[in-house]
């Protein structure tokens, strides 16, 4: 009987080289492909080190380039939102349409049966369909970045490392050969590499000075343009008022950035829009939701309500700076339902 096939998404890095072992352990036919997804200095530098790495586990090395669909898919839409005063996370868009999306597609023309990520995430198959769960540890937990992904998607993927903790991690790929000394970690927006985005940005958007206003609308200040802020900042205002302020609200339509206390940045209620649910519906059972507001921000309980592709989320606890262009992501326990595109703070 032949042996199932997987491509293994590789960059190079610690955790999807250990996958790709811990695979071909477990007697897959494995093969690697690298994305080409950006202008990297560094490429060659990292292609070399991967082709090393593949020859050390015995795997042929595919190469991808998805440039373009990079650039149209994850790259305009993060300035467009941050032209729109939002402020995206560009990483769940790329999983769907780069990632889990145009790679997953050129897999499988390859042959193979499975696409394999060194992702912190489990998926677990059931009758029901697949359901997709926490990382075993918390703090590595990447379920947040892949809420859009189906059912189609998931039952085609492997994560060999969401069982695992990263200390575990560590030290089998120390063990293969696969640690180098100094590897960093990866970057959470990749063609941002030195966290710069306002830099970036200004290469594809304009940036106009303009007013800086309480909720009033009583000018305090200027901003040197909106692409420069983001809610809940309070470094760089260049204000000099009494008691400390923060940034309330980006408004593009008339150019001006609205500042207020600590106590005005908190919010129980907000609406989503662009909803996406992994079991492809919505759950029927709305008790006992958590939602994350942004990637490194706690769970906290929740009310749901649905009206077709848009929610109303009531916190039951105030949560701090909820920014518009965020992904809010549901859970129920370890599972992961779904999530959306926060709209506004309706408080």
């Amino acid at each position: 009987m032949p042996r199932e096939k997987v491509a293994v998404a590789m960059s190079g890095g610690v955790d999807s080289s250990l996958a790709a072992a811990l695979l071909r352990d477990a007697g897959y036919e494995v093969f690697g492909i690298h994305l080409k997804l950006w202008a990297d200095p560094t490429y060659q530098d990292n292609l070399a080190r991967l082709a090393q790495i593949c020859r050390m586990l015995d795997i042929p090395l595919h190469e991808l380039n998805l440039e373009s669909e990079f650039h149209d898919r994850v790259v305009n839409y993060f300035c467009r939102e941050y032209g729109q005063g939002r402020t995206p996370n560009p990483c769940p868009v790329c999983n769907k349409y780069i990632k889990f999306g145009y790679l997953l597609e050129r897999a499988r023309e390859m042959g193979a049966d499975y696409l394999a990520s060194g992702h912190y995430a489990r998926v677990e198959a059931s009758v029901e369909g697949c359901r997709l769960l926490k990382a075993a540890e918390a703090a590595k937990d990447q379920s947040y970045f892949l809420y859009s992904l189906g059912q189609s998607e998931l039952s085609s993927l492997l994560f060999p490392l969401g069982s695992r903790r990263k200390i575990e991690v560590r030290k089998l790929a120390e063990e293969r050969g696969l640690s180098p000394a100094g590897q960093p970690e990866s970057h959470d927006i990749c063609f941002v590499p030195d966290g710069d985005y306002r830099t970036f940005l200004a290469d594809y958007l304009p940036s106009e000075p303009g007013d800086i206003t309480d909720t009033d609308g009583k000018v305090l200040g200027e901003h040197h343009g909106l692409i420069n802020y983001t809610v809940g900042q309070r470094q760089g205002l260049g204000l000099s008022t009494a008691g400390r302020r923060y940034v309330l609200r980006l408004d593009t339509e008339n150019n001006r950035l609205v500042v207020g206390s600590e106590s005005q940045l908190l919010s129980r209620r907000l609406s989503a829009g662009k909803l996406s649910w992994v079991a492809g519906k919505p759950p029927v059972n709305l008790a006992g939701i958590s939602a994350r507001i942004r990637y490194r921000a706690p769970e906290t309980p929740i009310t749901l309500s649905l009206n077709g592709e848009s929610a109303e989320v009531e916190c039951h606890e105030p949560q701090r700076a909820v920014a518009p262009g965020q992904a809010i992501v549901f859970y129920q326990g370890d599972t992961a339902l779904g999530g959306g595109i926060i709209e506004e703070s309706l408080e």
